[in-house]
């Protein structure tokens, strides 16, 4: 335990001051010298008020633990990816950002438009620079040489003869923005780079994952990051590609994932404890004011993911078919009985879920009556917007239904359970998205297509 004047500290101990004296945690790769309190339990010595300064050792802290990298690395430049690094550049003593963007036109773009990301809140503008940008590209070209994005493909693909490519410094912080369907490939450029003390925060709609990246990309239990899952509640819609309007304030939940399966075989408790990137991650999230994140129980998290899962599940494939914003779906009968179609199949498979089994008011939580009341309450709430999977589908993008309504299809086969409604609208949304990727390709079939029946 350290302590000073009495008073218990956390060790290693944040940015700060106690009795007037600050503490501050040593970082490598740095010329600064950096102040420390005294420790009790052991015989080093550290500076405190009053004291010679002194500098640990580049490389390690006291009693072999190693620093703390504070550079926060975030892939996926879309809404919430800019809202974070807008935020966590706001911080006093902010740490180094580096922006991942996955194109040579991002890079330009970024150049053009000033090297910063501009936010909009209540009409007001405010743009905030000093950020690092690096290009990251999985390396996989197919016959017409583009790198495609597709959740169907295994990361060992990817990188193949490219052995030698040196993949740069080590990411211990990781924080992923991108759509759901793009996570594979996202990762796979910067798989090389995280090892099993660096921490990724998922931060993206769906769920799904997290399980499709530990199958794909981190398959070694032992050598695989830290996850840590989230969700926000906030508004943001885009204005240009490093500009956005922060319309609605809201929260965010954050977990950590355990290493080790909760219901599996014991393992020591020190293989439980939490890394000191996944710690030190948190803390910087959650000491960023914009986002209001608060943490939660491994269990908890999945419930409020399951919640968000449900009004997904009804709203975004709902706008899609009907092309409308998310009031429009209010106060009209027909597509309420749609939404309870779905709602209950929704409602059945999660309350089946042996991953829930035993928790209190489970039932009641996730009851086809409750999650209507979300979900009206979600649409009025939002009633002028138009969802994500709406503005994906105009554009011609892939959607992210195979890790909403898809998960529950899945899920739900897994427990023998038939979800004809959710199967039938996950088809109908990847149809009529490729019917409108094609007309802004001006497609023109010219006979059999490979892949494409009648």
């Amino acid at each position: 335990m350290l302590e000073f004047n009495g008073r218990p500290i956390t060790w290693p101990c944040d940015n700060g001051t106690v009795d007037g004296v600050a503490f501050t945690r040593t970082f490598a790769n740095t010329n600064t010298t950096y102040w420390w309190p005294r420790r009790k339990d052991d015989g080093n010595t550290y500076a405190d008020s009053g004291q010679t300064q002194r500098q640990l050792p580049r490389g390690g802290q006291p009693n072999g633990h190693a620093n703390v990298d504070r550079r926060v690395y975030i892939i996926g430049s879309g809404n919430i990816g800019k809202l974070l690094a807008h935020s966590l550049a706001g911080l006093p003593n902010r740490p180094p950002i580096t922006l991942l963007l996955h194109q040579q036109y991002l890079i330009e773009l970024w150049r053009k438009e000033g090297q910063g990301i501009e936010l909009i809140t209540d009409g007001v503008a405010e743009t905030r620079t000093g950020y690092d940008v690096e290009l990251v590209l999985p390396i996989h070209h197919s016959q017409t040489g583009t790198t495609s994005l597709s959740r169907d493909s295994d990361a060992s693909e990817i990188n193949d003869g490219n052995e030698d490519i040196d993949p740069g410094p080590l990411i211990h912080n990781l924080i992923v923005t991108t759509k759901a369907q793009h996570t594979i490939f996202a990762l796979s450029a910067v798989k090389d780079r995280l090892t099993h003390e660096s921490t990724i925060l998922f931060l993206q709609n769906g769920m799904g994952v997290v399980e499709e990246v530990n199958e794909k990309i981190f398959p070694d239990i032992e050598t695989r990051p830290n996850y840590v899952l989230g969700i926000t509640t906030h508004g943001v819609y885009p204005k240009s590609s490093f500009s956005a309007v922060h319309a609605g304030f809201g929260t965010t939940a954050l977990a950590l994932i355990s290493r080790y399966p909760l219901a599996g075989p014991i393992v020591p408790t020190k293989q439980r404890d939490w890394a000191r990137s996944s710690r030190y991650l948190l803390r910087t999230i959650t000491r960023t004011p914009v986002l209001a994140a608060v943490g939660f129980s491994e269990t908890d998290m999945m419930q409020l993911q399951l919640e968000k899962v449900a009004i997904n599940a009804i709203i975004n494939p709902l706008t899609v078919m009907f092309d409308c914003q998310n009031g429009d779906l209010l106060y009209n009968y027909r597509i309420t009985r749609t939404m309870r179609l779905l709602l209950s199949e929704i409602s059945l498979v999660v309350r089946s879920l042996p991953e829930l089994e035993g928790i209190p008011n489970v039932k009641l939580r996730f009851a086809p009556d409750r999650l209507e009341n979300l979900v009206v309450d979600t649409a009025g709430k939002t009633f002028q917007n138009i969802s994500s999977m709406l503005q994906d589908v105009r554009n011609g993008k892939e959607t992210e239904i195979d890790y909403i309504n898809g998960y529950i299809v899945s899920r739900g086969e897994q427990m023998g359970i038939k979800c004809v409604m959710n199967y039938m609208l996950t088809q109908m949304v990847k149809g009529k998205q490729q019917m409108a990727a094609r007309e802004i390709d001006d497609y023109v079939p010219f006979g059999p297509t490979k892949g494409i029946r009648a």
